[in-house]
């Protein structure tokens, strides 16, 4: 989704129609609505898939281990003129003509698929064979000899290198979110078209170049250090990023490896990127009208009902439709019906907790999660069940492995998991009068005062909880969440600037990325929270929405301010 608005949380789409969150260049879109009783009619266990191929040219061969989303490679395939035949035995990797292996999730749970079912074997054999190959994010780090996570745990061995960790303790948030440029190191084929482009990463893991790998290594990418981003030897590549994530650009890396004779019809853009760029997130909220349509609406401080006799749910449009705008507009992250021709992450929020349907079936928050993962969804974003789960963490200094933020985060990886924090400021005249964390305002309160905390709140904003944003970022951080979105309720659709005191609490405590939400009014206010806190990323709703301010105006003035965003 890149990925969602992370705010007052009404739960993100939950719904066919409006399940995720897209972006561009900078921006993210978001998809949310309130919780329906018939949002999740039933969910599907799949059995592993993974595709056997024809020996016509049209046709791919895809690795579908079973988990985390893989729907946005498939859209990317079929967009390009290609067919799909998934997988089911070892004998299709071994007869496949073209193999995609999109590996998500966490890589013991991939290896431990791989090789239960024969799998691993087979994929070795296929790549030795020097057969056309294309392993993305996951599918790049199972080809070294082991990674850290979780581990040791040993992938294929077919690459000299161990999978670590990025450092954090320099000051680099972890995981590696966002929009950051690539170092070609030799003729890669597929990474003709890049140039001086960003394409989109999401780990938290990484391979090393180093002497016993450097025939492998095609290109690089800086993060606190340089690591591999993409591998080549013969028919066989890799990449670190997501192409099918990563716009137009990522489609001509598709492109080359599906067709390497074609140079496409769309060439890329000019670009000038240089390093991890900030993005600018375009937020859609999603609920249900008192007519029972999915609209875009937008809540001030979020109150998202028009203030007249009939007191309707506020409507801005369709939001399959201002998903796809978004897109062209350059957000950086979108949904659902959306994903089908929109190649930028997804994030999609609302009802991620155990669910009971009409049929009295219960589903558990990792079900929820992995059905909105196989329909699309690059990242999940919790609300109100992390403060709870917060709390009590806080209280017993256990992580019980129960939460629906640590069963997800250890199943599909940290980088898939972002948390919407929903605080209210609350005035102090004395930094003691609370146990929580407490800052020295900018501005006086209404009675001057000169201090302030930040209550969470949860049922989109309507209760407040016994613990601060400060302290329910920390402990989610420590829980595995791999991303946070900070809203802040009195800034909510008030046009006046991102609260600066609270995002640079946050920012300045966490070593995970901080999304800023709620007040962007101006295309001055998306500058100042990135010159004063340590945001990775700004988010804004109704001024997209309503076109008072274009993505564009707010990229070309980002660019003029010196800061870097993906154009």
């Amino acid at each position: 989704m890149e990925g969602v608005r992370y705010a007052s949380f009404t739960s993100f789409a939950t719904t066919k129609s409006s399940s995720f969150s897209a972006l561009s260049p900078s921006s993210i879109i978001i998809l949310r609505q309130k919780p329906h009783k018939k949002a999740l009619k039933s969910i599907s266990h799949r059995n592993l898939v993974i595709s056997a191929s024809s020996a016509s040219n049209s046709v791919v061969t895809l690795l579908d281990y079973g988990a985390g989303n893989v729907r946005s490679v498939r859209n990317a395939i079929r967009y390009l003129g290609f067919e799909i035949e998934d997988v089911r035995t070892p004998k299709d990797i071994l007869n496949a003509e073209r193999l995609i292996f999109p590996g998500v999730g966490a890589f013991a749970s991939a290896m431990d698929v791989l090789t239960k079912t024969g799998m691993a074997e087979a994929l070795c054999t296929y790549i030795k064979n020097d057969r056309p190959f294309l392993g993305i994010c996951l599918g790049l780090q199972l080809l070294f000899e082991s990674s850290e996570e979780n581990g040791p745990v040993n992938g294929l061995g077919l690459i000299p290198s161990v999978v670590g960790r990025f450092n954090s303790s320099n000051g680099f948030r972890v995981p590696h979110i966002g929009w950051n440029a690539l170092q070609v190191a030799k003729d890669s084929e597929i990474l003709d078209d890049i140039g001086d482009h960003h394409v989109y990463f999401v780990h938290s893991y990484r391979a090393m170049p180093s002497d016993d790998n450097k025939e492998w290594v095609s290109s690089t990418c800086n993060y606190g250090d340089d690591f591999i981003a993409s591998i080549r030897r013969g028919n066989a590549h890799a990449v670190q990023f997501h192409p099918e994530k990563s716009g137009d650009v990522g489609l001509s890396v598709l492109r080359r490896f599906l067709n390497p004779k074609s140079q496409g019809t769309k060439k890329p853009t000019q670009g000038k990127a240089s390093k991890l760029a900030k993005r600018v997130i375009a937020c859609l909220d999603v609920r249900t009208n008192d007519k029972g349509d999915l609209v875009v609406t937008k809540g001030d401080q979020y109150d998202v009902r028009e203030h007249t006799k009939e007191n309707e749910v506020r409507n801005l449009g369709k939001p399959v439709e201002l998903a796809g705008q978004y897109y062209k507009d350059g957000a950086d992250e979108v949904l659902r019906h959306t994903s089908e021709n929109v190649f930028v992450p997804l994030t999609v929020g609302g009802g991620i907790r155990d669910f009971t349907d009409a049929n009295g079936r219960h589903y558990s928050s990792l079900e929820v999660a992995s059905e909105y993962f196989r329909s699309g969804a690059d990242k999940i974003s919790i609300g109100s069940d992390a403060v709870y789960a917060g709390e009590e963490y806080i209280k017993t200094k256990v992580k019980t492995g129960n939460s629906s933020l640590e069963q997800i985060s250890r199943v599909y990886g940290n980088q898939a998991v972002v948390v919407s924090i929903d605080p209210r400021r609350v005035y102090l005249k004395s930094p003691n009068d609370v146990q929580f964390k407490t800052i020295s305002v900018t501005k006086p309160g209404p009675s001057g005062e000169e201090y302030a905390w930040y209550q969470c709140t949860v049922n989109g904003g309507r209760e407040g909880r016994p613990i601060g944003a400060y302290e329910l970022a920390k402990a989610v951080e420590e829980l595995g969440a791999g991303e946070i979105l900070l809203n802040c309720i009195d800034c909510d659709g008030q046009g006046k600037g991102f609260d600066i005191d609270l995002i640079k609490l946050i920012s300045d405590a966490v070593s995970i990325p901080v999304i800023a939400s709620s007040g962007a009014g101006a295309v001055e206010h998306f500058s100042e929270v990135f010159v004063k806190t340590n945001a990775s990323a700004a988010l804004a709703a109704g001024i997209f929405h309503r076109k008072e301010v274009p993505i564009q105006s707010v990229k070309g003035h980002l660019l003029e301010e010196g800061i870097e965003v993906r154009i």
